[in-house]
């Protein structure tokens, strides 16, 4: 059953006569990079990167009514990004009963339509959330990072497109989507370096103040007690083991003590 929903059979010509051209769609599809290659700056966080992504995807298949991104993982499923938040429910349904065609596009590597009512055995919690929601059709495809010289190919997420038209998408939407994925790829991943180097970055601002702070403290205690500074770090160590408190912790209280006293 897995196979038939990543199999989308040729669309009815008379249901899609309305439908932009292939052409046309395939300009759309460059409008949208474009625009989103110009908004992308490479110092955000990741999040708001999919949300871009997320909001020009949108704009660039026809019959797209709502898009989500979610981010798949190992230790976590979650919806980063959405252009209407209530269809975050129909993700997080599939996340909770680890079933639907988002987390087979994630597993797979490959997009996935779905028209609704056509998967009730499948992916029943899928087919409830997306009845609830009026959607009739649904796409997802892998959003994927290339490999580097120093890091392997990376999954980070499936995009997710909701429509409320049950011949929304054919082939040629899933080719113009994985083509919008790749080549968006490098956009996102120049957001999640940035992301990293400012977790990074605040890590070590944080083990700044926080030497700062344990070497007040043992100032106090040299002091006071007239000892070294390497007796006075076995003082605070020993309180924070006794009392099963960060060593910072200790530090800030004595810290604070003495400016109480």
């Amino acid at each position: 059953m897995a196979d038939d929903a990543r199999t989308v059979p040729p669309a009815d010509q008379s249901l899609n006569d309305d439908r932009p051209t292939a052409l046309e769609r395939l300009d759309d599809t460059a409008d949208a990079l474009e625009v989103l290659r110009n908004a992308l700056t490479g110092e955000e966080p990741l999040d708001e990167a999919l949300q871009r992504l997320a909001e020009t995807a949108a704009k660039a298949i026809p019959d797209a009514d709502a898009v989500t991104v979610s981010v798949v993982t190992l230790r976590q499923q979650r919806t980063a990004a959405a252009t209407d938040h209530l269809l975050v429910d129909v993700d997080e349904k599939q996340y909770s009963a680890d079933r639907g065609p988002c987390l087979q596009s994630a597993r797979a590597l490959g997009p996935v339509r779905a028209v609704v009512g056509e998967h009730r055995d499948e992916w029943p919690e899928f087919e409830a959330a997306a009845a609830e929601h009026n959607i009739r059709a649904y796409l997802s495809v892998p959003v994927i990072l290339p490999a580097t010289d120093r890091t392997q190919a990376e999954h980070v997420g499936s995009l997710n497109i909701y429509s409320h038209t049950a011949e929304a998408f054919d082939p040629f939407d899933e080719g113009l989507m994985r083509l919008f994925t790749t080549a968006a790829s490098t956009t996102i991943s120049s957001a999640q370096r940035w992301q990293r180097s400012r977790e990074h970055i605040q890590q070590l601002e944080q083990a700044l103040v926080s030497r700062a702070v344990i070497d007040q403290a043992k100032g106090i205690l040299v002091a006071v007690h007239k000892c070294t500074p390497d007796e006075a770090f076995s003082m605070l160590v020993q309180r924070s083991q006794h009392e099963n408190v960060k060593l910072r912790d200790v530090a800030k209280n004595l810290l604070d003590s003495v400016m109480l006293s």
